[in-house]
């Protein structure tokens, strides 16, 4: 593993703990000799992470789109800013260069991006790890989600089994080493067997 791609809040949220979070997920993954990617903002959980990522030494690549450079959005102390036309090219370039993918807190958009990485593994496009890093009790209610899908049908349980979250970035490096690559391939072939039925 090389490169850590981050989605995560434009915004620093209300409590001052997003911030630390964010702080010492890019300091800790500079330390640990990793290529920080990210969407390329100089605001909120964004530019917190990656200026402490900078400032510990690490490599910081951000991918943004010409939109938000334009709204002067964009952090210019960047190791490299790569400006893009549309999110849809944010959304590529940034799986192509991350080797796994991690959601702090955010709204619409850290979502948005995280949950196209895990249908990517459904279809076996992707076979990264995606994790869910919060303060305690922020992601409980999606994960409540993902589970409530599990109940109903909709979701396989192994894919929800795949998903981690936690509050603890020591806890998330351990569960990253152990990822089974071979997962989304075999979540594929199942439901290709459930569609044959």
């Amino acid at each position: 593993m090389q490169s850590i791609c981050l989605y995560c809040g434009s915004k620093a949220g209300q409590r001052s703990e997003y911030a630390a979070l964010a702080h010492a997920f890019g300091k800790t993954v500079a330390e640990a000799g990793l290529r920080l990617v990210y969407g390329g903002g100089r605001v909120g959980l964004m530019g917190i992470a990656a200026d402490a990522a900078l400032a510990s030494g690490g490599e910081v690549i951000g991918i943004i789109p010409q939109q938000l450079v334009d709204w002067e959005a964009a952090h210019p102390g960047l190791t490299r800013l790569e400006v893009v036309d549309t999110m849809h090219q944010r959304k590529m370039r940034m799986f192509e260069l991350g080797d796994a993918f991690v959601a702090l807190p955010g709204g619409f958009g850290t979502l948005d991006e995280m949950f196209e990485m895990l249908t990517w593994q459904q279809l076996g496009i992707n076979s990264k790890p995606c994790a869910f890093l919060g303060t305690p009790g922020f992601w409980q209610p999606l994960m409540q989600m993902m589970d409530r899908m599990v109940a109903e049908g909709f979701l396989p349980a192994r894919q929800r089994e795949n998903v981690w979250q936690g509050e603890d970035i020591d806890a998330l490096w351990a569960w990253m080493r152990r990822f089974d690559t071979q997962l989304p391939s075999s979540l594929v072939a199942e439901r290709r067997r459930e569609l044959a039925l």
